[in-house]
């Protein structure tokens, strides 16, 4: 094989190894968590952005004391399902169960690394401190 296709082969085989070590990579970091968790307050931003890759965002205030500043808590949703049942409950009380992944790279996979895969209505239960999970 003369020298020049030889350089070729081996640079296609090289790019290739590349992409492949680059796609396990990706696929390593959404389907392994660093965490998971659940965090409960009032979603009250969700919203569909991006110019290329469109994710959904959103935002749960997170309210410990009466008169404290809330937290806020941004995250990510992948699944249209979830986001569906996220947009009925904006403006209330919920419990968002989310999954944390670490190191990917950019923004199309969302601007977070807290990707929400649950939600469920939470309520106060009289006027005691005590929630109700549905």
């Amino acid at each position: 094989m003369p020298t020049a296709k030889r350089a070729l082969f081996y640079g296609v085989i090289f790019i290739s190894v590349l992409v492949l070590a680059f796609a396990a990579y990706i696929w390593l970091a959404l389907s392994w968590d660093y965490a998971s968790g659940e965090r409960a307050g009032y979603v009250q931003k969700f919203s569909k952005k991006g110019w290329l890759c469109k994710t959904w965002e959103g935002e749960l205030a997170l309210i410990t004391l009466p008169g404290a500043v809330p937290e806020k808590f941004e995250f990510t949703v992948r699944d249209d399902n979830v986001a569906a049942d996220i947009s009925r409950l904006v403006g209330t009380r919920a419990m968002l169960h989310y999954e944390q992944h670490k190191g990917l790279p950019g923004s199309c996979f969302g601007d977070t690394e807290y990707f929400v895969t649950a939600i469920r209505p939470v309520e106060l239960k009289g006027t005691s401190t005590d929630l109700v999970v549905h």
